[in-house]
């Protein structure tokens, strides 16, 4: 095999990890084809040597001809103001230089001087005139030599150091909660799927008995259609899906007799019941049904609200400018969606779209918002109306005396045919997507279906999308669970239609994301958890820790040595324990070995050796729970106890 150092190189200065260790400690090389894969799929030709070499010294020269990077993230030095490092361009002899610090509250600070370009590194360090507290920051730089002008803008992002602290809530006490999938909530009040209105009744019931926080799935939008009703997978992790909005509190059908009468007639009546009964979510059905009363309502909401004078009217104007140009592009593409009527499973969603309509800035979609203008509206009117009624359900968690709140959960990824992947092109990458490397779970590895978010593009965008993500999920929160944190230190790539066994680490800024996360988490007096379970790099908890960020701990994998289950007081006084997680079987489920009997149906549970040892297995956790409920001084029923 032809020797490929440039290759090497160019995947060394992106991030692409050279090796890594699996969960067994074997060392696993990443191979050169999957290199070159994965650097097509972050814009970059490496398919030769001299490909590879080429895109490298163009890297290198970009790197070299800007005075600053695009964005930087610093932990906020008490006594200390940061300082700047300016590259002097190589055609600069004699030169003076200007920097200008413009801080968030739009207080502007200029600072200008001399210097020398034969400096080593050609690298000029520039003192900030003040110490900018946490924020969001704009640092403007000139360097001027012999008539020639040379001008940078870079975003001076500043982080306090620490997320949001949990002592600052609970003092030294510990604290329960109740977390659920929302839709699995049946009620005889909500249309077959559970709404932000059973979350406000939820609060209401645990609040009393102690309960610090209701935690929920991720809200996401999602299409509703056919498989695509992964929270996991949405279209969109900045927008959420109306399948969780209560209809009956929205209020314009207060202001609506006929569709007061509507949805209370018993044609309605008999809708109603076929979803509430159904054995699973119909989500198509539920949000068809949600959406058609919604655009009525939306009618209404236009005839006395549209010119802004009513509260509500400017309650709606505010959040559609709080979101901006990013909740007009999420209303175009679910516009266009319906519009183009986007089979669902059987293509590429909007890369299958005609190819006038397949970048958000074309003239033609620019166009479409026009003459679509009142349906995008009806969209970001779906949205507001999301976000005030989570909103209330927030209040309603503090009015009651929950210390925490609402505890939502931020997916990992966007699906690779939704609004995110065409809103942020070349921010998320092509033709491949996130997994997980072979491990006792699954021998082949295994692909998530989302794509990962390109690491360099982060930075160039000035982190814009993360920061994004992080209000939307941190709104009405007073705790975030982040899935897979692991993944802001690196995540694997597992190129499209290959085994996850040829997949590879790519590395991201954690330094950088996770001074965000802290400003962010601050900002929103939110606590943050982070789901680090599996394999992780034995570093990572103490980074995580000094971040003040939560660490997660689930019953299931609680065990010594022995087999028996962990006393609750050994646990980290920083964790946050479930009994099991998202992506595992239910308690019941496991208590009763229906996850076996699912397997043995699925014909994926072996040999009937191999099944009976599994159910003993099972009998042999049961009974050393029961033993642990017994040492924590907790009694059981004998019916309970005895599966």
């Amino acid at each position: 095999m032809a020797d490929r150092p440039h290759l090497r190189s160019l995947s060394d200065r992106v991030g692409i990890l050279p090796e890594y260790h699996d969960i067994a400690g074997t060392l696993r090389v990443t191979k050169d084809g999957t290199r070159e894969t994965l650097l097509a799929s972050m814009g970059f030709d490496a398919s030769t040597e001299s490909g590879a070499s080429l895109t490298l010294k163009s890297l290198e020269r970009s790197e070299e001809s800007r005075l600053l990077p695009p964005a930087r993230v610093v932990v906020r030095d008490c006594e200390n103001a940061p300082n700047i490092s300016l590259r002097i361009p190589d055609t600069a002899s004699s030169l003076e230089w200007h920097v200008e610090l413009c801080e968030e509250d739009g207080t502007v600070h200029t600072v200008h001087g001399r210097g020398d370009p034969s400096r080593p590194n050609r690298v000029l360090e520039v003192k900030l005139p003040v110490n900018p507290l946490a924020g969001y920051h704009r640092v403007r730089a000139t360097i001027e030599s012999r008539g020639s002008v040379h001008e940078a803008e870079q975003s001076l992002i500043i982080s306090p150091g620490r997320c949001a602290e949990l002592s600052a809530r609970l003092g030294d006490r510990r604290a329960f909660g109740v977390w659920t999938n929302l839709y699995s909530i049946r009620s005889r009040q909500n249309w077959g799927v559970g709404d932000l209105t059973d979350v406000e009744r939820m609060v209401k019931d645990l609040a009393p008995c102690g309960a610090a926080f209701v935690g929920i799935n991720p809200l996401h939008a999602l299409l509703n259609q056919g498989g695509r009703i992964s929270p996991y997978c949405p279209v969109s992790r900045l927008f959420r899906n109306p399948v969780y909005l209560d209809v009956e509190s929205v209020p314009e059908l207060a202001q609506c007799p006929q569709e007061r009468a509507m949805v209370s007639s018993d044609a309605f009546g008999e809708r109603l019941a076929g979803v509430r009964d159904a054995r699973f979510v119909d989500y198509e059905t539920i949000a068809g049904m949600k959406l058609d009363v919604l655009r009525r309502l939306h009618e209404v909401f236009l005839g006395k609200h549209a010119d802004g004078r009513s509260e509500r009217g400017r309650a709606y104007a505010e959040y559609v400018h709080s979101q901006g140009e990013t909740l007009i592009e999420f209303a175009t593409f679910s516009t266009l969606h319906e519009w183009l009527k986007t089979d669902v499973g059987g293509g590429r969603g909007w890369r299958d779209w005609p190819k006038e309509y397949r970048r958000p800035d074309s003239p033609d979609v620019e166009a479409f918002r026009s003459a679509h203008r009142r349906e995008i509206e009806f969209h970001c009117y779906v949205q507001f109306e999301l976000d005030r009624q989570l909103a209330h359900s927030a209040d309603v968690a503090e009015h009651a005396g929950m210390a925490i709140g609402l505890y939502p959960d931020l997916a990992i990824g966007s699906a690779p045919d939704g609004s995110d992947a065409w809103a942020y092109q070349g921010l998320l990458a092509a033709d491949v997507e996130v997994g997980a490397p072979p491990d006792p779970y699954s021998d082949a590895g295994q692909t998530w279906g989302f794509p990962p978010v390109v690491p360099h593009e982060l930075e160039a965008r000035q982190y814009d999308y993360w920061i994004r993500l992080l209000r939307a999920s941190l709104a009405h929160a007073g705790m975030l669970r982040i899935d897979h944190i692991l993944g802001l230190f690196r995540q694997y790539w597992v190129p499209d239609g290959v085994s996850a066994t040829q997949g590879a680490y790519v590395r991201y800024p954690a330094d950088a994301l996770l001074g965000i996360l802290a400003l962010e988490s601050c900002r929103h007096d939110a606590v943050i958890v982070g789901e680090d379970l599996g394999t992780v790099p034995p570093e990572v908890p103490c980074i995580l820790s000094r971040w003040g960020i939560l660490s997660s701990s689930v019953l299931y994998f609680e065990r010594e040595r022995d087999g028996s289950f962990r006393p609750a007081g050994s646990y980290s006084n920083r964790a946050l324990v479930t009994a099991t997680t998202h992506d595992h079987v239910p308690l019941p489920g496991f208590w009763t070995g229906r996850d076996l009997d699912i397997r043995a149906e699925l014909g994926q549970a072996g040999p009937e050796e191999q099944r009976q040892q599994a159910r003993q297995e099972r009998k042999d956790t049961r009974s050393a729970l029961l033993r642990a409920f017994v040492s924590e001084g907790i009694s059981m029923e004998e019916e309970h106890a005895t599966p």
